[in-house]
């Protein structure tokens, strides 16, 4: 990744012009995907708590014994749908979002986000709700400090973007393993590992979406291709901070009895 050299005091006509556009043209494109991402991680917390609280949840949970006749709840097959869905959803997004209409990619953004609310009903049973909200407010002054960080630093952090992956690839790898090994040293492991990692991709895919405008939206002419990146680049977000969220939840949240 090169950054965008900075003509303002070139001398070149028309350069500082151009740049000034350039900048007033990235602030806005900014300001649009932070605003679908707060947007839709809005629409993921009501249908979570809107789920978990109300008749909606003997859709998506049953209440069965376990070997000890305790109840426990278990997720229905609408449940399951809802939880291996969000994965879906981003294969279509990532993969077809050259081929979707403006408004499809845009339908399928919301829709992602309702699912992903139906799929994290199960904290709202785990958590205590104001161990919830509490967690909730670290998790943005942590996201917002990173992407403030990956916006205005000068350093390239895309140094940083293989081993990110890499990190991101093996905690997927270990919590798939551990869902049959059920190890607490494991999934804390995975969880301390995660969070470093989803702190650092926020700020990274700051200035990846920072420098992508800068190098090529921002010679787009606007109209779907804009767009169409907006949506894109507002999924990316919204993933560091949904798995951020509930990667801290384990570790400041406070269980129900």
């Amino acid at each position: 990744m090169a950054f965008m050299p900075d003509y303002r005091s070139a001398g070149i006509p028309g350069a500082t012009a151009q740049a000034g556009a350039i900048d007033a043209g990235l602030r806005a494109y900014m300001l649009r995907i932070y605003n679908w991402m707060a947007s839709g991680v809005l629409l993921t917390g009501l249908v979570a708590y809107g789920v978990a609280h109300t008749g909606l949840r003997a859709l998506f949970y049953h209440v069965v014994p376990n070997a000890y006749g305790n109840m426990q709840l278990h997720p229905t097959l609408l449940g399951y749908a809802s939880i291996f869905a969000p994965l879906a959803f981003v294969l279509v997004l990532s993969f077809g979002v050259n081929r979707l209409s403006r408004g499809s990619a845009q339908a399928l953004f919301w829709a992602f986000c309702a699912v992903m609310g139906a799929s994290l009903t199960n904290i709202f049973f785990i958590y205590t709700d104001i161990s919830i909200v509490q967690t909730f407010f670290i998790t943005a002054a942590t996201f917002a400090a990173m992407s403030l960080y990956g916006y205005t630093t000068r350093a390239d952090l895309s140094r940083f973007g293989s081993f990110l992956m890499m990190g991101l690839i093996g905690i997927i790898i270990a919590g798939l393993v551990n869902m049959f090994l059920h190890s607490p040293m494991v999934q804390f492991v995975v969880s301390a590992i995660g969070v470093l990692v989803f702190v650092g991709l926020t700020a990274f895919d700051t200035q990846r979406i920072k420098w992508n405008y800068t190098q090529n939206l921002a010679y787009a002419g606007g109209g779907d291709i804009v767009a169409k990146a907006a949506v894109y680049d507002s999924l990316s977000l919204y993933l560091n901070f949904i798995n951020l969220f509930t990667l801290l939840l384990q570790f400041t949240g406070s269980r129900r009895d």
